[in-house]
């Protein structure tokens, strides 16, 4: 690797960038939402300017002008999926993580090929997910070969539903950083996003809370993963941040930086950013003692600058944090969550109620089911999308990029909701869910039939086959 390429988050350029900023007047405030708005990523100078707001009344802009962006792109469409942990060993030593590897309080397991069945069997036939981020702690027993053979089993699981059946038809990972001929083994399972976090972009404390000595020490091979990943034909990765082991502005700015490099080099930017805030995990204390804590307040900035900066991205916000902060945020910007969220080994088809922290990373802040957070969304205008069509079209990588940009994906994306809606409806809905639910479709199918009279027709056609039991039917 050559000197600029080792460079593309250049920490003093970061750091000269945020102390020079200030904040914009209305004009420039206004000419970077038109960009926004325009769907291109901002400079890493506008998002600067961005971050150095402090004008109440033009942090009201920024929130609207996010939402607005958030529209155009996914219109009201939020994305669940279900977080499924399959192994909790790891080599690392990670401060802030509950199962590091010296953390003796955490109950160990990894998951056999038949637990994995009855976890799925679960989280698609008796909740109805249709997505799934599946989790790895890095570790030889959990390594390459594992991974394959547990996606293989996630995708093969069929079950029986109240009218149709559940499966799980988009497995995304979360799993340690690799190499190029393991990744081309990820895709060839059929995976669908990559997630790598860099956890910190800020060099001197990456290095400091991933210890010496492990795996997860080299900063740059974990940097350069996503440059793997689409070398080995992925073009589906997701970037993160874990806010708190560090200032969250610098934070942001490495997030656009990233952006900006897998564009540059790929003409693809992350199909999602993450941004998990620190929670509190079994007998780590480094989470109480950071300085670098983000409030509510500060995460609603975070939210709305990268919705702003990286204007094509989904954005997920997880069960991290509380359903209060979720509902909110959504009306930020987020386009993915999930729901009935249980993050211990086992713990769908234990049946786990109460949270076991010795079974677990961290400390959840939000277990609403997902039949109870549909509601909600449903009560705010919200659908609820189980879409996994695009992936299986072709509407991926750089495809997707220009569709995102252009507003069409929204327009794909709003026909599959309706119908994968009405099919979550009649197989896994409580009536209460179901009554708001249908009210919803009824206001989607008019605005369909306004905005795309063509294809109105085809899509009722579809529709009236998902209530008469037909599944996965999707354009």
């Amino acid at each position: 690797m050559n000197t600029e390429v080792l460079n593309f988050i250049p920490q003093e350029e970061i750091e000269g960038l945020l102390a020079r900023a200030s904040e914009p007047d209305w004009p420039r405030l206004k000419d970077i939402f038109a960009k926004a708005l325009e769907v291109e990523t901002l400079s890493p100078e506008e998002t600067a300017q961005l971050i150095s707001v402090k004008d109440p009344e033009k942090w009201d802009a920024i929130f609207d002008v996010a939402l607005e962006v958030k529209k155009k792109v996914y219109d009201n469409r939020i994305v669940t999926f279900a977080p499924l942990y399959l192994s909790n060993y790891c080599v690392n030593n990670c401060l802030y993580c509950g199962f590091r590897r010296d953390n003796t309080a955490v109950e160990r397991r990894r998951l056999s090929i038949d637990e994995v069945r009855a976890e799925v069997e679960v989280l698609a036939g008796e909740i109805g997910h249709k997505r799934l981020i599946v989790v790895y702690g890095e570790h030889p027993s959990s390594g390459i070969d594992y991974i394959v053979d547990t996606i293989r089993q996630i995708y093969d699981v069929r079950v029986k539903t109240k009218r149709g059946y559940g499966s799980i038809r988009r497995v995304n990972v979360n799993a340690p950083p690799f190499s190029v001929e393991e990744l081309v083994r990820l895709k060839e399972v059929g995976i669908g996003t990559y997630q790598v976090f860099q956890e910190t972009y800020h060099r001197p404390t990456y290095e400091y809370v991933h210890p010496e000595g492990t795996r997860k020490h080299d900063y740059l091979w974990r940097l350069y993963v996503m440059h793997r990943a689409m070398e080995a034909g992925i073009d589906d990765v997701g970037l993160g941040v874990l806010f708190g082991l560090y200032d969250w502005r610098f934070e942001v700015m490495g997030l656009l930086y990233h952006s900006i490099e897998l564009e540059r080099r790929f003409n693809i930017g992350p199909h999602t950013i993450s941004f998990p805030r620190l929670e509190p995990a079994i007998n780590t204390p480094f989470v109480q003692e950071t300085r670098y804590k983000v409030s509510d307040e500060d995460f609603k900035k975070i939210i709305a600058i990268i919705r702003l900066s990286v204007p094509y991205t989904g954005l997920i916000i997880t069960a991290r944090e509380s359903a209060e902060i979720r509902d909110e945020m959504i009306s930020i910007g987020v386009t993915q969550t999930d729901a009935s969220t249980k993050i211990g080994l086992g713990a769908y088809s234990d049946r786990m109620v109460e949270q076991e922290l010795n079974r677990q990373q961290f400390q959840l802040g939000d277990t609403r089911s997902l039949d109870e957070l549909i509601r909600s969304l449903a009560a705010m205008g919200y659908i609820t999308s189980f879409c996994t069509a695009g992936y299986r079209c072709g509407r991926t990588g750089e495809n997707i990029m220009s569709l995102l940009k252009s507003g069409a994906e929204g327009k794909f994306c709003k026909l599959n909701a309706v119908l994968t809606f009405r099919e979550w409806l009649d197989d896994f809905a409580s009536p209460e869910t179901r009554q708001i639910g249908e009210r919803l479709i009824e206001k989607e199918l008019e605005e369909i039939r306004q905005q795309m009279p063509d294809i109105f027709p085809k899509l009722m056609d579809y529709y009236n086959k998902t209530i008469d039991g037909r599944r996965d039917l999707y354009f």
